[in-house]
């Protein structure tokens, strides 16, 4: 990003704050206006008062609005910055999951917002295109990202939504002045936009440019072209739905929590269908088709995927009008067998990747058996469900299933060292000789030599009980005062018979330790031919020369990536180009002078924000770039502590990675995350948000 760039888009944010400050006065003067014209002109008394009392309220705490909206702004613009999200997918205004536990008035508050917004949004869109172009061509994209533009209308329609609710005043005060309000309020940040973007090109900032998504399909490589984002919705309203759309957000939550079973409106087929009522049936339906719509736009999936799913749809609509909500119900058969279709389809990018004719043939059987007619639908999904799950386990072979086994147990193993390890390091910092022994042995100790005795720890934990003296792991501790005394130059050189007798035995340890966690053979060379001049240093220093010692020095900041030894490594298929470019032997702790990689997560760009990786969940689909190709992982196990990753591809084959290993990836743009929620769960929030535009567009 250009120095020149980054301070206009500082500058355009911070501007934005006092014009804010500006103009929510006097929108305010606005509804109080237009709330008293409103009252003037009611014809019936009920309206009179409760626009009497929306005036009234408004009066008394005017300042109090006014205060909490720019309080509530300043805190959304700074969440809403790109570098903090936490999510690879859009987030929904209301997920399909949150709907179900929401009561009326949180549904009625959810359809409030989006009709604000909607208002909010006609009145700014051309203001607000050019606006989001510019603030993403500052903060460097080359295509527009809408979620990177923290001024984006929503942001501010949220910012007031949270200032009015944590106000004691009554809901219908509220909705009152939220109906009066919208237009002034698009109104006014039209005019703060168009203003903004002036001082944007005053600056000389140039805009990033929008793209027009392709229908056909496209799998590309990571990259920054790879998550550009059109002026679009992924899916659009209108193939979304048709012109007739019947699902409001009111609707789907009463379907969702049952209360339209008790209605009056008997099922037209006498109760055949087995549901409460047609408005059960219609909305279930509904349902069922923008669901399937979603899922046959998600071009994460191949076509043939997509269509095999779409075939699907007699039977999911059959058990929708016997089963309404089982779309909603996660161990539903039909659900679950969904999800396990859809969640294997994203596991091939091409028609000629290994596994994927299995998993094709193996689905259409599927098809063809839910679409036979008869009454035993809703019996068939369990069956083919089973039947799905025990063809896709039969097709990783033995010999992958216990490889991946042996690389969770390996890698168990592996985070259970380090963390000891650096309780170890912390033990050896703490004593009184620690800080006098010379650098290079310092960090020997609190590195390769905590893993030694870590790993001699675990080892005697596992082992049959004996005598304290027999344990490696005390050898390996009681022989730290005469390393640390003969390195010393100003102290072993006082006691050359102790040192001569201490040398022969500190080295042999050191060996057996280093030797027992297989640590490379020129790396502990090095360390040795260090330590050995240390020792003739004080060996031939002579007594009446003045003994100067090397000055106690600040230990630099050690590598904290956890360490592998070699066979670790092959045992775990661990991905070692995911680390630092260096030698392959920086997989192994090294007690030489190092500098921290540095990472700023700031300059990340808004298109890869993506979530880190201790935030990503089991089960996430990944692009990783290896030798110019993109390959296609899911993330199938994480360290307890979150410090170690393994990946499996389609194939059944094995991919493993530090925490630090996947987050470089994600700096070099190497690894894209394809999805980190069910394509099923997606396609129901996308339900969710198309009710709640309808409920906004509904009068």
């Amino acid at each position: 990003m250009d120095a020149s760039d980054t301070q206009a888009f500082d500058a355009c944010l911070r501007d934005a704050l006092v014009r804010t400050r500006e103009w929510v006065p006097r929108w305010l003067d606005k509804l109080h206006a237009a709330i008293k014209d409103r009252e003037f002109s009611a014809g019936q008394l009920s309206d009179k008062q409760v626009l009497m009392q929306a005036r009234t309220t408004l009066e008394s705490h005017r300042d109090l609005v006014a205060t909490r909206f720019l309080a509530a702004f300043a805190e959304a613009m700074e969440n809403a910055l790109p570098h903090t999200g936490a999510g690879s997918r859009r987030s929904p205004t209301v997920s399909f999951d949150e709907l179900e536990l929401m009561g009326d008035d949180q549904v009625q508050e959810t359809v409030e917002l989006a009709r604000v917004q909607q208002v909010v949004k006609m009145a700014v869109d051309e203001e607000l295109v050019t606006l989001t172009a510019l603030l993403n061509g500052a903060q460097g994209l080359t295509v527009v990202s809408p979620d990177a533009n923290p001024l984006r209308s929503e942001v501010v329609v949220g910012a007031l939504m949270k200032a009015l609710k944590g106000l004691h005043v009554e809901a219908a005060v509220r909705s009152r002045w939220l109906q009066v309000g919208a237009m002034s309020l698009g109104d006014a940040l039209r005019d703060m936009y168009s203003q903004l973007s002036r001082q944007m090109e005053r600056a000389g900032v140039k805009p990033a440019g929008y793209v027009v998504t392709q229908t056909a399909t496209s799998r590309t490589t990571p990259g920054p072209a790879a998550s550009g984002a059109a002026r679009a919705d992924s899916v659009p309203a209108h193939e979304m739905l048709g012109s007739d759309a019947l699902l409001t957000l009111d609707h789907l939550h009463q379907l969702l929590v049952g209360n339209l079973d008790q209605g009056d409106d008997a099922p037209s087929d006498g109760g055949a269908s087995g549901s409460g009522n047609a408005m059960v049936r219609t909305l279930a339906s509904e349902v069922v088709t923008l669901m399937l719509k979603r899922i046959a736009a998600d071009e994460r999936l191949l076509p043939p995927v997509r269509n095999l799913v779409q075939d699907m749809k007699p039977a999911l609509l059959q058990l929708a009008r016997t089963d309404p909500r089982f779309f909603a119900d996660k161990q539903n058969p039909a659900r679950r067998l969904l999800d396990a279709i859809t969640a294997r389809g994203l596991a091939f990018t091409s028609e000629q990747d290994p596994g994927f004719a299995a998993f094709s043939n193996q689905t259409r059987g599927v098809v063809r058996t839910l679409l036979k007619p008869g009454g035993d639908l809703a019996e068939r999904f369990p069956a083919q469900l089973e039947e799905f799950q025990r063809s896709q386990a039969a097709a990783v072979g033995p010999a992958q299933v216990q490889a991946r086994g042996l690389a969770v147990q390996t890698l168990v193993r592996v985070e259970q060292r380090n963390l000891l390890a650096e309780r170890v390091a912390t033990e050896m910092r703490a004593r009184n000789d620690f800080d006098k022994a010379p650098g290079v042995v310092r960090r020997f100790l609190t590195g390769p030599w905590s893993q030694v005795v870590a790993q001699a720890r675990l080892e005697s934990a596992d082992a049959a009980p004996s005598s304290p003296g027999e344990s490696a792991a005390m050898r390996y501790t009681d022989m730290l005062p005469d390393l640390l005394w003969s390195s010393q130059l100003a102290l072993a050189s006082l006691n050359r018979p102790r040192l001569v007798k201490v040398i022969p035995g500190v080295l042999r340890t050191l060996r057996e330790g280093l030797d027992s966690i297989d640590y490379p053979r020129e790396q502990a060379e090095a360390f040795f031919q260090a330590l050995m001049g240390l020792h003739e240093a004080a060996y031939k220093t002579q007594r009446n020369e003045p003994a100067v010692d090397e000055q106690p020095s600040i230990q630099p900041e050690m590598d904290d990536e956890p360490w592998m030894q070699r066979n670790e490594v092959r045992d775990t298929c661990f991905m070692e180009d995911s680390l630092p470019d260096a030698p392959p032997t920086t997989t192994q702790p090294a007690f030489l002078d190092t500098q921290p990689m540095q990472r700023d997560w700031a300059d990340l760009k808004a298109e890869m924000a993506v979530p880190r990786a201790a935030e990503l969940p089991v089960g996430t689909w990944v692009d990783i770039l290896q030798d110019g190709q993109a390959m296609r992982w899911q993330l199938t196990w994480a360290s307890p502590h979150g410090t170690l990753f393994l990946f499996t591809g389609s194939s059944g084959r094995s991919l493993s990675m530090t925490k630090r290993g996947l987050e470089r990836l994600q700096e070099q743009r190497r690894l894209r995350v394809v999805a980190d929620h069910g394509v099923v769960d997606e396609a129901l929030d996308e339900v969710a948000r198309q009710a709640w535009i309808n409920s906004a567009k509904a009068e």
